[in-house]
């Protein structure tokens, strides 16, 4: 885990740790980096083609015979949505790091049938955590 941002209040790295390991209870090797506005807007310049901030951005390198990649969490988007949705930001961390964990194991959300099954998948991880639908 790296901590590159400032924003609080950010997840320990035991809470992190559980909701890998609740989206992927298999080994694995990752990195979950939060950061600021700048370099998150950066790498999804970078890597999407998109110039701003965006909540999670991941970057799969193996699913087999290990799990492999990184998780970027833009922590001052990630604290604002969770303000604006009227969620716990604990709750919101936690969706986003299933939901970038989900898409390492190559889940998406492109279409719609896709969308559904990726946002059933959460909601039951999310559950069994103790978590409300983040939907």
């Amino acid at each position: 885990m790296q901590f590159a941002a400032q924003a609080a209040p950010l997840p320990t790295r035991a809470e992190v740790r559980k909701w890998v390991r609740a989206a992927h209870p298999g080994a694995a090797e990752l990195t979950v980096r939060f950061v600021d506005a700048e370099e998150g807007r950066a790498l999804n310049a970078r890597y999407r083609g998109k110039d701003y901030a965006t909540n999670v951005l991941t970057f799969p390198y193996a699913r087999e015979p290990l799990l492999s990649g990184d998780l970027v969490l833009c922590a001052p988007v990630v604290l604002r949505e969770a303000a604006e949705q009227g969620k716990a930001a604990a709750a919101h961390f936690a969706h986003l790091v299933v939901h970038g964990m989900l898409h390492l194991q190559g889940h998406d959300h492109e279409k719609a049938a896709e969308a559904r099954a990726m946002e059933q998948k959460e909601r039951e991880i999310l559950a069994r955590l103790g978590y409300p639908d983040p939907y």
